[in-house]
């Protein structure tokens, strides 16, 4: 049958203070659960140790009302991975998981009991909880829990059940039925069975006292129906139901009673406490009158053990299980008080006479204080040994001051450390000799709280050592000290490792500038401990794991420690294959943190090292390892420029094409204040998009002046034929109004193909009239090329005219072109025109121009000549002159042309022929 499982905590990512995971260990109505760190980093976990193999039935987790994870994963293992290797996390199989109601509809007054029914069998188990839900209480982004419950079979019960399970199908289908019809349904013979004594919700709202005689009184009545005692069956029924509610009653009374002193309001805490006494009291001698209460159950609860640590009573288990450890954070508080503060009994405790026991055979003959096989169970799991105040036993109990409980605590628990083993007396024989051998078992024993008191009592023993001491004693004791600090800090119990901490520093900083010691015995206290502190960077706890980063920074800081530049070496080796995740982010951590305190002077640090082990972080198959490594290459390229480029590769496509060689290079750029490929990217997009709409109005506003050029040349045609001239449309047989169809109007050229589209096409690649600017890509007529490169082009900033020439040169040339005198004169416009293409002098006048540009002896650097140009029919010399001159001589289309891609002029610079 499926009961409560105890469990104990193992480890936790951290806790806010006085909120420990280990008081999940604890179920009743005051506790208070764990919470996370204030601020903390998601997600964060919690690993349960249960006190055997078994097989999980039932998960059940009481959630805060307002620290409330969004989303909780569950995962199972056989076995921990070994502590120095650290985040194995192939032990751990995955079950699955459960999101939390955010309680907004409650008004996060209520706390969420979820159950989860589950079936996996291990000895560990892992809880993981996610970023938590937002609201306005939960100030400092934290998660809780306030209790967990684990239900389930020992893995050997489960094996032998499904074994039974197979036999009893067999028998149904062979036709043998051996078992009593009658018992069928009842709750004894179902194998999933839970008992409502080993819910969650019947501990979180039971007075603990109350619950222990209830589970009792649940067993008398299991063992009165086996006998078939009904009778006294029914009488423990309806005792266990009113004490269900009475012991309801005394938890909110004991509730009550504690935020009466959490408020400091002492008398209303009086008040409830003799209110439960007095209600206590009453309904004990009612049960007292029935012959339900004797002296087994009327034991205190300092007497009894933590009911979630220890396994209930069920039918089909009844082997006697050792008790659970003490939490570690109380143990070091309560290891002394509880010999001397046993309560006396109240004045409701009842003395039961010999004889009861004998008017109810079904009491069972065991110990009320069963004795602990403190062998079977770990060293550091032991329970603290306490005076036991036994029925009938009167203790004399010496009052202790003060004074005498810390010289106690001082000196370790009540009695001595086991002796050394052979193995540990050869390992510190060296340490024994200086320090004794005492304190060197204290330092070896396998009792934690000895541990600690052995270095504590070093601690005081180097503090206490005269100044006039010989050196050699002094470096003695300094390494035999060293010696059993790397130990410590290897220790798995946190007040022990950080016990060694604080030892180390005072070595470095008290005791060697004391003793005026030489620098040598610091390079041997950093070089013997360094490595072990390094490797508890990736511890499994992400306390530990913090404490030692932070204490490995402080250290290197020490003006004794920063002089030898040891630190920096050992953090710029290179990251093994297969270390563990935690001890890489750990190291790159440290490094980026040393690098911004230390720098890369004198303090070891060097450009060298520091790329070399960059570069090869940026190969590692951990992201946030590679994260840092960039981050870290981007610092020292803020510092040193140049000197970092040469241990990178190029900065090509192909490099790019790494995602982190192209956010270094981006990087790299955003440093030097230059626009990033995607800044270059978004800048061309935007050049087109305004080029595409300036065309898109050039194209528009030429079609706005051809139509304005149709109509003056229809007025200068009716103007000819009033004067009596014919006008070359009739002498072409072409109609007035369809003359300027199909013509270019610079060049002359006529042909089907000139639709509007065409001629753009004809402006751009072939009219022989006109060219395009190598620096605007607009296309101009030659004639005026030179005016444009000087006061339109989108380049005229970089042009000047040469005073000989009359011609456009580049403003770094002009100074040269000017002092050679290597161009040809220009000679005045009225006299001759200038060309320049060929910087050539020719006559004047605009059909000078078409001449030259046009002519087979004319331009010779007109690259269009070169076009097989299809020709207007021949017209007469006259008339070819008056057609070529009449398009453009009213024009008010500007020197500029449409063109696919270049756009329309703004403005004209000259008119293409004067009347």
């Amino acid at each position: 049958m499926p009961h409560k499982i105890g469990f104990v905590v193992v480890s936790s990512s951290g806790h806010e203070d006085g909120f420990s995971a280990r008081e999940l260990m604890i179920h009743a109505p005051t506790v208070s659960g764990w919470r996370s760190p204030r601020f903390c980093q998601f997600p964060q976990e919690i690993v349960l140790q249960m006190v055997e193999r078994c097989r999980i039935r039932k998960l059940q987790l009481l959630a805060h009302q307002y620290m409330i994870s969004s989303k909780i994963e569950f995962y199972i293992s056989e076995s921990l991975p070994e502590y120095f290797a650290p985040y194995q996390a192939e032990r751990f199989r995955r079950l699955g998981y459960v999101s939390l109601c955010d309680n907004e509809k409650t008004g996060c007054k209520a706390r969420e009991l979820k159950s989860v029914y589950v079936d996996a069998v291990g000895q560990f188990l892992k809880l993981i909880f996610h970023q938590n839900h937002v609201n306005k209480y939960n100030i400092y982004n934290q998660v809780a829990l306030v209790a967990i419950n684990i239900i389930g079979d020992p893995a050997d019960f489960s094996d032998e059940s499904n074994t039974a399970s197979r036999e009893k199908l067999i028998d149904h289908y062979l036709g043998h039925n051996s078992e009593d019809p009658a018992l069928e349904g009842t709750y004894a013979r179902k194998s999933d069975y839970i008992s409502p004594l080993d819910d969650l919700a019947f501990d979180m709202y039971q007075d603990p006292e109350v619950a222990q005689i209830i589970r009792k009184l649940d067993e008398r009545k299991r063992e009165a129906v086996q006998k078939e005692r009904y009778d006294y069956a029914k009488k423990l029924k309806q005792a266990i139901a009113d004490l269900q509610k009475v012991g309801e009653r005394l938890g909110r009374y004991e509730v009550e009673k504690r935020c009466a002193v959490e408020k400091e309001d002492y008398d209303l805490a009086k008040e409830k406490k003799q209110q439960m006494e007095q209600y206590r009291a009453e309904v004990y001698e009612q049960l007292e009158l029935h012959s339900l209460l004797d002296a087994e159950l009327m034991r205190r609860p300092f007497d009894l053990p933590l009911q979630p640590l220890a396994r209930s009573g069920s039918p089909c288990h009844q082997k006697p299980m050792p008790s659970l450890p003490q939490l570690e954070e109380r143990g070091t508080e309560n290891q002394f008080a509880e010999p001397f503060l046993q309560e006396k009994p109240s004045s409701y405790s009842l003395t039961i006479s010999p004889q009861h026991s004998a008017v109810d055979p079904l009491l069972p003959a065991t110990d009320p204080h069963p004795k602990i096989n403190a062998e079977s169970l770990p060293y550091d799991e032991r329970p603290l040994p306490a005076i036991r105040k036994h029925y009938g036993e009167a203790v004399v109990e010496p009052e202790m001051s003060n004074a005498d409980i810390s010289d106690a605590r001082r000196g370790g628990m009540l009695g001595e450390p086991e002796p050394l083993t052979e193995k540990a007396l050869r390992e510190a024989s060296s340490a024994i000799d200086v320090l004794g051998e005492t304190l060197v078992a204290g330092a070896y024993c396998k009792t934690w709280s000895y541990r600690e008191d052995a270095l504590l009592a070093l601690s005081k023993k180097l503090m206490e050592m005269p100044v006039g001491t010989p050196k050699e004693d002094l470096k003695n004791t300094l390494r035999a000290s060293v010696f059993l600090v790397r130990r410590a800090i290897k220790d798995i119990v946190t007040s022990v490792f950080q016990a060694s901490l604080k030892l180390l520093k005072m070595i470095i900083t008290q005791y060697i500038p004391k003793h005026k010691l030489s620098k040598l015995e610091t390079a041997h206290c950093v070089e013997r401990t360094i490595p072990v502190l390094l490797t508890r960077t990736g511890d499994s706890s992400a306390r530990l794991r913090v404490t030692a980063a932070n204490f490995i920074q402080e250290m290197a800081l020490f003006k004794e420690v920063t002089s030898l530049q040891i630190i920096p070496s050992y953090l710029v080796q290179p990251l093994k294959a297969n270390s563990s995740v935690h001890l890489a982010m750990s190291q790159m951590g440290l490094l980026a943190r040393l690098l911004k305190d230390l720098g890369t002077g004198s303090s070891g640090f060097t450009i060298d090292n520091v790329m070399k082990f960059s570069v090869s972080a940026l190969e590692h198959r951990v992201y946030e390892v590679r994260e840092t490594a960039v981050r870290i290459i981007l610092d020292m390229y803020r510092q040193h420029q140049a000197s970092i480029l040469e241990y990178l590769p190029p900065d090509d496509s192909n490099t790019r094409r790494n995602i982190l060689y192209k956010t270094i290079f981006e990087g790299f750029a955003k440093i030097d204040g230059r626009p990033t490929d995607a800044e270059m990217r978004a800048r061309r997009k935007a050049a087109t998009e305004e080029a595409e709409k300036q065309k898109k109005e050039e194209i528009k506003a030429l079609q706005g002046q051809l139509a304005a050029l149709k109509e003056i040349q229809a007025e200068v045609q009716v103007g000819n034929i009033q004067g009596g001239k014919a006008a070359p449309a009739e002498a072409l047989g072409i109609p007035d109004e369809h003359y300027l169809d199909n013509l270019c109007i610079f060049c002359g050229e006529r042909s089907e193909s000139f639709t509007e589209e065409g001629l753009d096409l004809h402006y751009w690649k072939h009219c022989l009239m006109l060219t395009r600017c190598d620096h605007c890509k607009q296309v101009v007529e030659i004639s005026s090329l030179t005016e444009h490169l000087l006061t339109e082009c989108d380049e005229k900033d970089g042009f000047g005219k040469c005073y000989r020439c009359s011609e456009a040169v580049f403003k770094e040339e002009l100074p040269r072109h000017i002092k050679h005198k290597d161009c040809n004169p220009a000679k005045p416009e009225k006299l001759a025109n200038r060309c320049p293409l060929c910087h050539e002098n020719f006559s004047p006048g605009e059909e000078a121009w078409k001449a030259h540009l046009m002519g087979p002896a004319g331009c010779t650097m007109n690259l269009r000549k070169t076009h097989i140009l299809q020709k207007a029919p021949a017209l007469q010399p006259g008339k070819s002159s008056a057609v070529a001159a009449s398009g453009p001589s009213g024009s008010k289309a500007g020197s500029k042309i449409p063109t696919p891609k270049g756009g329309l002029s703004k403005s004209s610079s000259r008119t293409h022929a004067k009347r």
